[in-house]
């Protein structure tokens, strides 16, 4: 007899507990008074991060202008009530938590049948909500577009696989960013699934990224990773002349927005430590070599600042929203509020938003949130309005994936007829067809908005992960062109 494949007890396992539930009696609905409305017993969501074929197949990409773009695709946002919702009417949820579409959009999506409440199309928006509720949103959705350089795989076996990431790709689904992630690519198009992630890249830092095959795998190096035993060697290219002596920086840091990504050195913030040391000068810049001794969001990037020399073209932390100093020795001159408020209208002027993954849609979202725990991969989103973590990627009923919706009136929202809408999604499941990228949406105002499509040279940050090393293993990647002792502007 055959052995069986990896998986096929897991494989079997589920199909028996489909059978077993499709077997079982349907739950008996208790008695209701008059006119009070049923809700079903909750089922139970995935809270896994493995993406199968069916996620992969909902859209597919293309190659434009040195950049890697995905065709825009309908997809289903899902959540249960959350427990400050039960007793408010839908209407009360989406105008006073869910601000970045109008409520002319969230009547124009109940009449199009893209609003479900237990599977049910939601038809009264004054329905009022009751615990365990489960809603669902589709949206057309569209993603940023990001390098088109390939995801080269450095080494691979049994047990890891280990990728050169291109700067401007998210590990992970976050924020806007769902099939332009290095998970996806490496499951579309090098057939690498269930991966499991080992540790974390900013999205616009590149190099050694380091994947599990198996839990195993992954909880023994987790191990090595909290024991301190996992080194880490980056290298980048700053303004000016970095010192000649090696340079230790133990500044604290803290977040100051999850939401747009922020960072400053802070006493209140959290104790960390890199060393520096120059590898070269050309007269302007210098390439340093940094060694991180913790892993604080944004850490390397925001410790050079301090020290005067931020990474040359760093979208955030060499900005002039920092003052005249650009944020040296924590000169700021500024609130939180104030510098966040200028670094986001420095990139509005710029027409440069999505260069630092977010859009405006997401300014207009309620408030921050804790953090996600993530070592600066992701920047988490307010809970309501959407997360970034991919724990959450499909639980959450939207995560304002599209711009303020500058129209206030319902007729200029009103649907197709159903017949067609459905087949722009493809099916209800929110796959897209193969020419549903070509069509318009009625309701989406990403569909009606031009955006100026960022340049490959604005996708690439002089920040590069060069070497992972742990108690039994060492991964290199070579050094970039921008690296080079030689190089110029």
């Amino acid at each position: 007899m055959a052995e069986p494949g990896p998986g096929t007890g897991r494989a079997r396992e589920e199909d028996r507990t489909r059978r077993q539930e499709e077997a079982a009696p349907a739950p008996k609905k208790r008695r209701l008074a008059g006119g009070e409305r049923y809700v079903p017993p909750p089922r139970k969501l995935n809270p896994g991060v493995s993406f199968g074929a069916e996620h992969f197949a909902e859209t597919s990409y293309y190659f434009e202008g040195g950049l890697r773009k995905v065709r825009p695709y309908y997809f289903d946002f899902r959540t249960y009530c959350k427990g400050r919702w039960v007793g408010r009417s839908l209407l009360h949820v989406f105008g006073t938590e869910f601000r970045a579409q109008p409520l002319s959009y969230y009547r124009a999506a109940a009449r199009a049948g893209r609003l479900r409440l237990n599977e049910e199309p939601v038809s009264d928006l004054d329905i009022v909500l009751k615990n365990n509720d489960f809603l669902r949103n589709t949206v057309h959705r569209h993603e940023p577009p990001v390098t088109a350089q390939p995801i080269r795989i450095l080494a691979e076996d049994e047990e890891v696989v280990v990728v050169d990431k291109p700067s401007s790709l998210p590990v992970h689904p976050c924020g806007r960013f769902r099939h332009n992630t290095v998970i996806f690519i490496l499951g579309k198009e090098h057939g690498l699934r269930e991966l499991h992630t080992l540790h974390r890249l900013d999205r616009m830092t590149s190099g050694v990224l380091m994947f599990a095959k198996t839990a195993a795998v992954s909880k023994r190096i987790d191990e090595q990773v909290r024991q301190r035993q996992l080194e880490k060697e980056y290298v980048c290219r700053v303004v000016g002349e970095f010192p000649e002596h090696e340079v230790v920086c133990e500044e604290p840091i803290l977040v100051v927005s999850y939401k747009v990504g922020v960072c400053r050195v802070d006493a209140k913030g959290k104790p960390c430590q890199t060393l520096f040391q120059r590898l070269s000068y050309n007269g302007s810049s210098s390439v340093v070599r940094c060694l991180p001794r913790t892993g604080r969001t944004h850490q390397i990037r925001v410790h050079l600042q301090f020290l005067g020399h931020p990474i040359l073209n760093d979208p955030i932390y060499n900005m002039e929203a920092w003052g005249p100093d650009r944020g040296k020795g924590g000169r700021i001159g500024k609130t939180d509020e104030e510098l966040l408020k200028a670094l986001v209208e420095e990139h509005r002027s710029k027409q440069s938003l999505e260069i630092l993954g977010i859009g405006e849609e997401d300014l207009n979202s309620a408030g921050e949130s804790k953090d996600c725990g993530n070592s600066g991969d992701c920047t988490k989103s307010d809970p309501v309005n959407g997360s970034s973590c991919p724990a959450e990627d499909e639980k959450d009923l939207e995560r304002n994936d599209v711009a303020a919706c500058p129209l206030n009136t319902d007729t200029n929202l009103e649907p197709p007829d159903k017949d067609k809408e459905l087949r722009l999604c493809g099916n209800q499941d929110g796959q897209a067809g193969e020419k549903g990228w070509e069509e318009k949406d009625p309701l989406c105002v990403e569909c009606r908005t031009s955006r100026r499509d960022p340049s490959p040279k604005e996708l690439v940050m002089f920040l590069h992960a060069l070497r992972y090393k742990g108690a039994d293993f060492e991964y290199c990647s070579s050094m970039p062109e921008w690296a080079m002792e030689d190089w110029q502007e």
